[in-house]
This record gives structure tokens, C-alpha cells and sequence, in this order.
């Protein structure tokens, strides 16, 4: 795990503090005079401007480093610009590069799972999409673990298999949905989960899920599992508010109908019908809500 703050202090800073100990020789100042500025020792300012250090080169070669330096080195040299002004100057700089750019870039090749990620992010926004990715991710993970140590949760498992999914905030389509690639599958009485969560990968829970939102549930997961009076009964008791779709008519349009009459539904399920299996689907806040809830569902 490497910190894009180790990049700076690594790869940036380095390269910015030699160009700028170069710039201020070159308006004539003397090294104690560039020690004083840059608040380093003489002897770094000698190994600076004589480049007795290792500088990056993409940090090196941007026009927009070179412009910052300039401008802050005739600053400083003419007295205009105080130290303080030029390291707001070069913080606000920084961060920018942060966000998709050069920093971002060197930090992903410092990090490569960060280029998994798609889409535009800094690192250090707190509402970042990398960040509620991951968050999702997380949650789906303890939501697995819960239902893998609950005795009995394989018999939950219906005959096309069980998914827990949890979306994104703004979630528009299932890419914006995390969720076991595959389905969980009863294997000789024990619940089988192929693999690590991953986003896009369910299509039927994940729109199960997208057709509650749609019809006005704030529920950002849902677990599926067979089809039981008794699996309703209890849940009611618990005092989850339940409702039946059509299983007959598109899933989609009779989850988002049966949601719109109560939003706050938490439990939908469908009684079969040709063809069809009867299932039940949890919905939840988050996915190890969703697997405790089933959980509690068991016969014990």
C-alpha cells in the first residue's frame, strides 16, 4: 500500500524543489540566501542546483511545474510573494494534480489496483466514487461472511441460486451494482460463493434491487432466497413489511409497482408460477443488513 502522499514527497517534491533552488540561483541569489527561502540546509540547495539528486522526469518535463516555479521564484526574489503565499501557492497546485492528473497518474503506477478503478477520482474526497466503490465492496464481503457462518443459510438457497448485491448511492444500471459473479449455490449443504464481489456482474438481483429504487425504496441491497410461507410469516413477525409481485408479468415492472404502493416494503416475493420458481428478496440498507435478516429467517 503505497499513500499518494509518499508519491509526493517520493517523486515530486525532489524534482520542484531543485528546479525552484535552480531559479533562484539563476536570479542571482546566493545559496544561504535559497536555503533561507526554501527553509532546507545549504548543502541541500549546493546538491539541488548543481542536480545531484534524482528528478522525475514527467514532473520535470510539465509545462504547468515549470510555469509555478517561475512565477514563484520572481516572487520570492523581488520580495513580492512571501514564503507563505508560495506554499499555498504550490499546495493548491499539488492537489490539482492530484485529481486525475500527473500525481494521480504516478500514483497509479506506485498503486496499480488504483487503475482498476474507472472513473475520475481524488483520492482524499471523502465522497469520491473509488471510496463508495469500495465501501460496497465491503459491505458485500461482511455480508458473505455472515450468511458463510450461518448454519443453515445453504438450505435458503433456492434451486437458481441466491446474490447478494449492494449498489452505488446514485446507482442508474447494474455496472453500479456489486455483487458475487455468479450465484451462490448450495453445495452439498454448504453455501458455495465462487468469488470476490465485483461490480456488474449480477443481472437479476441487481435489477430486482434497481426496480425497488425505481419504484421509490431507499434500499441499497437485496438477497434472494427460495420460497417459503413460513420464510413470510417469520419475517412478519419481526415486523418486516412484506409484499407479493406478479411473477407471471416482466420481474421488473411488477417489483417496481408492488414498491410504489410501499416504499418501505423490505420483503418481496413471488409465489411462482410455470416455469417459474418462487423466490423471496430481501431488501436492506446495505448487504450485511440484508444477510443478518436472512439470517434471522432460519428455521432454528
Amino acid at each position: 500500500m503505497r499513500f499518494i502522499e509518499e508519491v509526493v514527497v517520493d517523486e515530486f517534491l525532489p524534482t520542484f524543489r531543485s528546479m525552484l533552488a535552480e531559479d533562484l540561483r539563476g536570479r542571482g541569489l546566493t545559496q544561504n540566501e535559497v536555503a533561507t527561502l526554501l527553509g532546507i540546509s545549504q548543502s541541500a540547495v549546493s546538491k539541488y542546483a548543481h542536480g545531484d539528486i534524482d528528478r522525475n522526469a514527467e514532473v520535470l518535463g510539465d509545462e504547468r511545474v515549470a510555469d509555478l516555479v517561475a512565477r514563484l521564484g520572481e516572487g520570492l526574489a523581488d520580495g513580492e510573494m512571501s514564503r507563505v503565499q508560495a506554499l499555498v501557492e504550490t499546495e493548491v497546485f499539488i492537489r490539482r494534480l492530484e485529481r486525475g492528473d500527473l500525481l494521480a497518474t504516478l500514483h497509479e503506477r506506485a498503486m496499480p489496483e488504483l487503475a482498476e478503478y474507472d472513473g475520475d477520482f481524488a483520492v482524499h474526497d471523502p465522497d469520491s466514487g473509488l471510496r463508495e466503490a469500495e465501501r460496497a465492496l465491503a459491505s458485500v464481503r461482511r455480508g458473505l461472511r455472515i450468511l458463510s457462518n450461518a448454519s443453515g443459510f445453504a438450505a435458503l438457497v433456492p434451486a437458481v441460486g441466491s446474490n447478494l448485491v449492494e449498489c452505488l448511492p446514485e446507482a442508474t444500471d447494474i455496472d453500479d451494482v456489486a455483487a458475487v459473479p455468479g450465484r451462490i449455490l448450495d453445495i452439498k449443504g454448504r453455501a458455495a460463493v465462487p468469488g470476490e464481489p465485483e461490480f456488474g456482474v449480477s443481472e437479476h438481483v441487481a435489477g430486482v434491487l434497481l426496480a425497488a429504487r425505481a419504484g421509490g425504496s431507499d434500499a441499497r441491497a437485496a438477497l434472494n432466497v427460495r420460497y417459503d410461507p413460513g420464510i413470510v410469516g417469520r419475517a412478519e413477525e419481526r415486523g418486516l413489511i412484506t409484499r407479493e409481485f406478479d411473477a407471471e408479468g416482466d420481474v421488473a415492472t411488477a417489483v417496481e409497482a408492488a414498491v410504489a404502493d410501499d416504499p418501505a416494503v423490505d420483503v418481496l416475493y413471488q409465489t411462482g408460477g410455470f416455469g417459474i420458481e418462487p423466490i423471496v428478496y430481501v431488501l436492506a440498507p446495505d448487504a450485511s443488513t440484508a444477510a443478518e435478516r436472512v439470517r434471522d429467517l432460519r428455521v432454528r
